[in-house]
């Protein structure tokens, strides 16, 4: 383990007045410049912060990688696509300063739970330029990305209803208690999907569309590891299915992990693996359309670096 370096607080833009914040996490002592992790936070796009994570020093910066927790705006203060606009802004600014910070801006990765993992998703799948904002800053620096993971996302929006359970079966994680009631349907006005769009989602498609990061997918991408709880009752496990099936049709390599027991917003919890391991069905698709399906006994955030390890190989 290496010792941590904490720069809380930095303004990596201000679109429209509104200060974005980053607080970045930075080993020391490492041999090259460290690859870069940036967890993007969940709370239906309407709550939540930055901080909204688990210890960023422990998973993964004594580990040796570059963290970086961003803030977006939220829907409460601006529609959609502002919260991707900002995730493709705070990109472009992290390879803007990574020179003078020590990190390696080429090997950048994303992390996001919920609508971050939502995000997340987006902002590696659409196309480079899009989504720039009018006053976007940065521009000279590029969006791509060379990893992602996505916890228990929304990637379809008009398929979410059928595939929630009943009224009354709701997790208790925390996370779900930012989130709509299982009743409150997405198609509706209140539902946290059509507040992001700024109408019921079943009267403008175009804008479902432009969400949707399953929308995107054609091209080969970076790869992903998306991780979803079986018991979780506010996104159902069938949205990660849906993107692992339409990156694996897409050749990207991809693995999908199914775990056994947990709801929704684990990945926010630091002492989540102090319960031990669980049991998870790993699915793994290869660029070659090979495809193999295993089951572990596994602990959750050691799943997450090993995929960070391998993708974005620290020193």
């Amino acid at each position: 383990m290496v010792t941590v370096r904490r720069l809380p607080q930095q303004t990596y833009a201000s679109p429209v007045g509104v200060a974005l914040h980053a607080d970045l996490y930075l080993p020391e002592g490492t041999a090259t410049p460290p690859p870069v992790i940036v967890w993007i936070h969940g709370g239906g796009w309407r709550s939540g912060t930055r901080e909204l994570a688990p210890d960023l020093s422990r998973f993964f910066a004594e580990r040796g990688f570059a963290m970086v927790a961003i803030d977006y705006r939220l829907s409460r203060v601006a529609l959609f696509p502002a919260q991707i606009e900002d995730v493709r802004t705070a990109i472009r600014w992290l390879r803007s300063i990574a020179s003078g910070y020590g990190i390696d801006s080429s090997r950048i990765g994303l992390w996001g739970a919920s609508a971050g993992g939502h995000l997340a998703a987006l902002a590696a799948l659409a196309p480079r330029n899009c989504f720039r904002s009018v006053d976007a800053v940065f521009d000279d620096q590029d969006t791509t990305v060379q990893a992602v993971v996505v916890g228990y996302a929304p990637i379809d929006f008009l398929q979410l209803d059928a595939h929630r359970p009943p009224p009354g079966t709701r997790s208790e994680d925390p996370e779900s208690l930012l989130l709509p009631d299982p009743d409150q349907r997405s198609t509706e006005a209140h539902s946290y999907e059509s507040l992001l769009l700024g109408a019921p989602i079943a009267t403008c498609p175009e804008r479902v569309r432009a969400a949707n990061p399953i929308a995107y997918i054609g091209e080969r991408s970076a790869p992903f590891l998306i991780l979803h709880g079986l018991a979780d009752t506010t996104v159902p496990p069938h949205q990660s299915e849906l993107l692992y099936n339409a990156l694996k049709a897409g050749r990207t390599e991809v693995s999908l992990a199914l775990i056994e027991g947990l709801g929704h917003g684990f990945l926010n919890r630091t002492h989540l693996d102090a319960a031990g391991p669980r049991s998870m069905e790993i699915r793994t698709s290869c660029s070659d359309g090979t495809e193999s399906i295993s089951r572990h006994q596994q602990l959750v955030f050691p799943v997450v670096e090993a995929f960070f390890r391998a993708a974005l190989n620290p020193a």
